[in-house]
């Protein structure tokens, strides 16, 4: 990222937060969806939202300004991201995960950066999502709202990977299933195994479930770090697990891998990873920066740190390539 020079960007900066603000609100009010494929007017969407057109209009004005909907004359209509992505029941939705996770969760949870930056916050040892598995209601919108927002990163990841002639997955910290199911859609001879905390498990079997894959996927639950890995498998995944735990644990898991996988298996570790010379992307780095809250001892993770870690155990032929631009990336290695 080039040194800002203008006072103008320092300002962009600061008053970001309105932005991302006023996304939630447009999500809260599913103003997205009463725009889909219909243009209306001020009057129109004033009746529908409940919101008067006084207060509306701003509101509308400000969303515009940032373009996220076009306004033609005396009507409004989204614009062609916002029409793709926020539109509920779209194919690529992933509103609720901006509402709920982002908006809800990640937003407040921001807000103890300073605290965390003095030392002045203790980390929460269940995580910051906690709160939300408390109310079941809660926890079922907000489990789907995550399975949403990873569903996307996984269909790219399994049209990226050839997995050809590989029978055994091995899904490290696998959550909610999204990358598993992915995978083994688009791999008919793939059966795979999601290892996760208990609490997951149920959640998991419901999606793999939903999507037909019962009987290819088995779970274990429990700790990565504790449980036994099963043996011979030929690809091992490792999705957001290394951003979640500590640079000492990367190490581990990283030789439990390389004992699980059979004579030529596969690792991927697809995770938030800023570039080799810690400039950006800067998504990238605010997801990690957010991690540090509740995980002090994380690895601030590039390309090269992650490299290095699976060298150590005895992985070759390590490639890093982009896979979200601008948030994510896949290491691929493989056991000699």
């Amino acid at each position: 990222m080039e040194p800002i020079t203008d006072v103008r960007d320092i300002s962009r900066i600061a008053y970001g937060f309105i932005a991302s603000r006023a996304l939630f609100a447009a999500l809260d009010l599913d103003l997205f969806t009463r725009l889909s494929g219909q243009p209306k007017t001020l009057e129109a969407l004033s009746r529908e939202t409940r919101v008067s057109e006084k207060l509306l209009l701003p509101f509308l004005t400000s969303l515009v300004s940032v373009g996220l909907i076009v306004k033609d004359s005396t009507r409004y209509s989204n614009a062609p991201a916002s029409e793709s992505y926020l539109v509920r029941g779209a194919t690529r939705d992933f509103g609720d995960y901006l509402r709920l996770v982002v908006g809800k969760v990640n937003y407040a949870y921001a807000g103890e950066l300073e605290k965390a930056l003095r030392g002045d916050r203790k980390p929460s040892p269940t995580g910051y999502y906690a709160s939300w598995y408390s109310n079941p209601e809660d926890a079922e919108q907000f489990t789907r709202a995550q399975h949403r927002g990873s569903l996307g990163p996984a269909v790219v990841l399994a049209r990226q990977v050839e997995l050809g002639g590989r029978r055994q997955l091995l899904d490290v910290g696998g959550g909610s299933g999204a990358f598993t199911i992915a995978l083994c859609q688009r791999n008919p001879d793939l059966a795979a195994t999601i290892l996760d905390f208990p609490e997951t498990v149920a959640v998991a079997q419901r999606f793999v479930a939903e999507a037909g894959l019962q009987g290819r996927v088995r779970h274990i639950a429990g700790s990565a770090l504790r449980v036994d890995w099963p043996a011979a498998q030929d690809t091992i995944l490792m999705s957001y697990l290394w951003s979640a735990i500590g640079r000492s644990d990367v190490e581990e898991v990283a030789k439990r891998a390389y004992i699980a996988l059979r004579s030529g298996g596969m690792i991927l570790i697809h995770d938030f990873m800023v570039d080799d010379q810690l400039s950006g992307p800067s998504n990238a780095a605010f997801h990690l920066l957010l991690g540090v809250l509740d995980n002090p001892e994380m690895a601030l993770l590039t390309p090269a740190f992650v490299r290095e870690r699976l060298a150590q155990v005895g992985f070759t032929n390590i490639a890093a390539s982009t896979l979200v631009p601008g948030i994510t990336s896949l290491v691929v290695g493989y056991k000699a």
